[in-house]
């Protein structure tokens, strides 16, 4: 089926997200483990993606655990060493697509706060041709909410859709409506499936 705009999920697909792996560089594998069983550290990230403020939630979870008030701090002042580094492959991808005139969208669970600080240490953020922010539509993936809302802001039939993101619950709301996905697990085979549905030439998707 034709595709008429491509879309990107962003953690672990344009930039690596991995908390645990930055928690346990900084304050070792043990300690880590003991905050994220006294604390879940990914539904506070689950309000942020919401648009609650990225300051003042991670902050009062903070101060809630005083036992780890330093380290659940970081969450929010080390947030770039978390979010990083970018996928270059995936990046390319990205650019390569908009220099053949094709559409391209970002659909993201992502904070207001913490995708505008991610801006300016990733200028690639800003090169989409729309942005769908969950902290701004104030609903996350994967209710069904949110691709209904992509759908009607941009106006495509969710048919000529394709959609690509690493977590499968994503993946699989997007299908129910309809959408073309592509179950992200590296930037190889994502490159693959543009090559096959015409949209890059091999050449373009390296």
């Amino acid at each position: 089926m034709t595709v008429d705009a491509v879309i990107f999920d962003i953690g672990n697909v344009l930039i690596e997200w991995q908390p645990e792996r930055y928690y346990d560089r900084a304050v070792g594998t043990a300690r880590r483990q003991a905050m994220f069983a006294a604390v879940d550290l990914h539904a506070m990230n689950d309000r942020v993606d919401r648009g609650e403020d990225f300051t003042a939630t991670v902050y009062a979870t903070a101060d809630r655990y005083p036992e780890f008030r330093a380290e659940i701090r970081r969450w929010h002042d080390d947030w770039i060493e978390m979010a990083s580094p970018e996928i270059p492959h995936s990046v390319r991808l990205l650019r390569a697509l908009r220099a053949k005139g094709v559409p391209v969208f970002a659909l993201t669970n992502f904070g207001i706060g913490s995708f505008d600080h991610a801006v300016t240490h990733y200028p690639f953020l800003e090169e989409f041709d729309r942005r769908y922010i969950s902290g701004h539509m104030q609903v996350i993936k994967p209710d069904p909410r949110i691709y209904e809302m992509v759908e009607q802001d941009c106006g495509i039939a969710p048919g000529r859709l394709l959609f690509t993101d690493d977590r499968a619950d994503n993946i699989t709301a997007a299908a129910a409506r309809g959408w073309q996905v592509h179950p992200f697990d590296g930037p190889r085979g994502w490159a693959k499936v543009l090559v096959a549905k015409g949209l890059l030439s091999a050449e373009e998707a390296r």
